[in-house]
Formats: structure tokens, C-alpha cells, sequence
């Protein structure tokens, strides 16, 4: 039996980093991840972990120590939102393509300027490509949840690549929900302990790390690193699957929500899954077969499968939480559209800009994107596809 709780989401990771108890955690605090590394160092202060904090004077160096921790043989975590990431950037690309398996909570939130220190996904979007496995959560549950799974899968031997777990910034990582927690024990069994093969402090194997890397060498080991996110896929089933064993929660690449008869739906990710799910729910009483596939990997894109579960549809609309500002569309709905065309699944597909800044997103918005989609399924596509949702015009 798990333990019954009530926390916020981030008490919730700092809770999954204190069960993991790893070697490393190096932070600056950052609305609104501020609170987990608060958290987490009291747990240090009160000797409940054995975790060296490292204090940072900024982002750049909370990345910066992890990376060196985890070179060395340590496992490293860290938490961070929006220009705190920013931030990182260089060490961001330098974490993945030295292929140390850092775990990472990016509390999701606008990225300035103007200064907002509310929800949107343009920090996660702004790294997508970075070579960071990337796992989105849609209530505080999940995010606890995919902290306990990110070291099993970034460690595998046939990925070692780093790993963020998002969540919304103030929708769930300051709102409290009912959880459940796994006991301690299960929690380090589940998670193992960490031995890399390769490490600086491995004095039977003297190794360089970060050495410069020209023209004979760098295409292949960008070749290596993206092998490693294409072996991340199947590695994530594998966990997922072990941990629905332990704990009874299944988690796939993505969640089909009344998706099987749909006709129409929505792809989206994070807490706006919550407020889709409550509006398909009030259609279906309504006679309208409205379903949602709300993503949960985003990096590694699961491509054939998104594109299959979703071509019996007659109209698809793509949530973006965040603006790529080239002209046409956000970065979920070029994946998708993406995915679908490489596969030949030919169903219109609409984009929806939406939520920027922590604009609130209501459930009648979401109404308002499935009453579209009906119409673009009786006409049978659409001119319009780049459309923004709540703005003022």
C-alpha cells in the first residue's frame, strides 16, 4: 500500500529527490521551482538525506556542478523555470552530449521579456532539441512519478543522456492535490544505485571528459547521442511498465483519453489535459465523440504511434503552450502534423496558440476548439490552420 498525501507538486519532487537521495543536488532558487530545492535542503539540514548541496550563485553554475558531479561518478539533480534555464543553455548542450545522466525538474514558465513569472511552455520548447529526454506531467501524481522513473531510464547503459520532468508552473507546482507516495524502501530498490562504467574518479581507467572534438569525431558522436534517444523510447516503455507492476499506475508515451470512437480531438500537454478530459466528458453527454491524446514523451517523439492513434479522426486541433514565431505553428503541432505526414495518415489538423504567460485557459476555450473542429470535419479541412486561443485582437 502506498502512503496517502496531500502536496503541492513541488513538494511532491522535492519528496521524489529525497527518496531518491541522490549524491548531488546543485540549485539557484527561480519562481516558481524555488520551493524545491527549499525543501530539499532541509531535508539535508535535518540529515534525512546524505545528499552534498551545492548553493549555487546561478543557474548556469547549478548545471555546471551537476555536470561535473556527474563526470565524476555522481548522481546529480537539480531544478530549475524559465530564465534560470535560460541560463543554463550552454551547459544544457554540454550535459547531453557528454551523455551524463542528469535528472532535472523544470517547473514550466514564461520566459522573458517582458518579465512573467507565470505558466507557459516557451522555456521547455527553447531546449527541445538539446538532446534532454523530455517527460510532461499533467497533475502533481505524474510528476512525482516521472522523477522516481527518470534516473532508471536516463542511466540505462544503452541511453545515458540527461532528463527533465516538467510540470506547470503554479497550476500544479503550487497547487495541492491528494498523491500517493511509495514507501522509502521500494522507492531505492525500484531506482537501484548508480555505477557508471565510465567516470573521471575511476582511478583503474584514467579518461578526459569534454575534450575538443573536430571535425573526424563530432559527427559521430552527435550520430551516438541520437542513437541513444532513439533507445530511450523503448527503455521508457520498459520502466514504465515495471513501475505500473509496483505501483498500479500505467504510463505510456502518451494517454488516449475516449480516443477509441472519437472523431474529433485534441493533442495537448500538461495540466490543460485536466480541463480537455472535463470537456470531453460534458460532450459525450451531448453526443459529440470528442477524445484527447495528451503527450507525456516529447523527447523522444513517439512518431509512428501518435500518428496511428490518430487516424481514424476527422479533425485534430494542437494545443501549443508556447509560439515558435516562424509563421506556422508551434513546436507540438510541427511534430505531430510531422509525424502524421511521414506516415501518410491525411487528417486536417488545426494549431492553437495558447495560455502565454498564464493566460487562463477555460473550459469554455476548450469547448470553443472542439465546436471548431466539428465544423472542420463536416467541411473536410481548413485554410485557417495558425490560430490563436484567448487573445485580445
Amino acid at each position: 500500500m502506498g502512503i496517502r498525501e496531500r502536496l503541492s507538486g513541488n513538494e511532491a519532487a522535492a519528496i521524489a529527490m529525497k527518496q531518491i537521495n541522490p549524491d548531488v543536488v546543485a540549485a539557484f532558487p527561480i519562481t516558481p521551482s524555488t520551493e524545491i530545492p527549499q525543501y530539499f535542503s532541509t531535508f539535508v539540514s535535518n540529515g534525512q538525506v546524505d545528499t552534498e548541496f551545492v548553493a549555487v550563485e546561478s543557474e548556469h553554475s547549478a548545471m555546471t556542478a551537476c555536470i561535473g558531479a556527474e563526470a565524476a561518478g555522481a548522481r546529480a539533480m537539480t531544478a530549475t523555470s524559465a530564465n534560470g534555464l535560460s541560463l543554463m543553455w550552454e551547459q544544457i548542450y554540454i550535459a547531453s552530449s557528454l551523455r551524463l545522466p542528469i535528472v532535472m525538474s523544470l517547473v514550466n514558465r514564461a520566459v522573458s521579456g517582458p518579465l512573467n513569472i507565470h505558466n507557459d511552455h516557451s522555456d521547455a520548447m527553447g531546449v527541445r532539441d538539446s538532446g534532454w529526454i523530455m517527460l510532461f506531467s499533467e497533475n502533481n501524481q505524474e510528476a512525482y512519478d516521472n522523477l522516481l522513473m527518470a534516473h532508471k531510464i536516463a542511466e540505462n547503459k544503452d541511453v545515458q543522456l540527461p532528463l527533465m520532468v516538467c510540470q506547470d508552473g503554479f497550476i500544479t507546482s503550487h497547487s495541492i492535490e491528494n498523491i500517493e507516495l511509495l514507501e522509502d524502501d521500494k522507492v531505492k530498490s525500484f531506482v537501484g544505485t548508480y555505477k557508471p562504467e565510465h567516470y573521471l574518479l575511476n582511478k583503474e581507467e584514467p579518461i578526459a571528459i569534454g575534450p575538443l572534438d573536430l571535425q573526424a569525431y563530432l559527427f559521430e558522436h552527435k550520430y551516438q547521442q541520437a542513437e541513444g534517444m532513439r533507445n530511450a523510447k523503448k527503455v521508457i516503455a520498459e520502466v514504465s511498465k515495471e513501475f505500473e507492476e509496483l505501483t498500479g499506475r500505467k504510463y505510456s508515451f502518451f494517454e488516449e483519453y475516449k480516443l477509441d470512437d472519437a472523431e474529433i480531438a485534441i493533442v495537448c500537454m500538461n495540466s490543460t489535459a485536466g480541463t480537455t478530459k472535463y470537456v470531453v466528458d460534458q460532450l459525450r453527454k451531448n453526443g459529440i465523440k470528442a477524445g484527447l491524446l495528451k503527450i507525456r514523451m516529447f523527447r523522444p517523439f513517439p512518431t509512428e504511434e501518435i500518428a496511428k492513434a490518430l487516424s481514424h479522426l476527422k479533425a485534430v486541433a494542437v494545443l501549443d503552450k508556447a509560439d515558435s514565431l516562424n509563421g506556422a505553428g508551434g513546436a507540438l503541432f510541427e511534430d505531430v502534423t510531422s509525424s502524421m505526414f511521414v506516415n501518410k495518415v491525411q487528417v486536417p489538423v488545426v494549431n492553437y496558440i495558447y495560455g502565454i504567460g498564464g493566460r487562463d485557459t477555460t473550459s469554455k476555450d476548450i469547448e470553443s476548439v472542439y465546436n471548431d473542429l466539428a465544423k472542420i470535419a463536416d467541411n473536410g479541412g481548413t485554410d485557417d490552420f495558425y490560430r490563436y486561443l484567448g487573445v485580445r485582437k
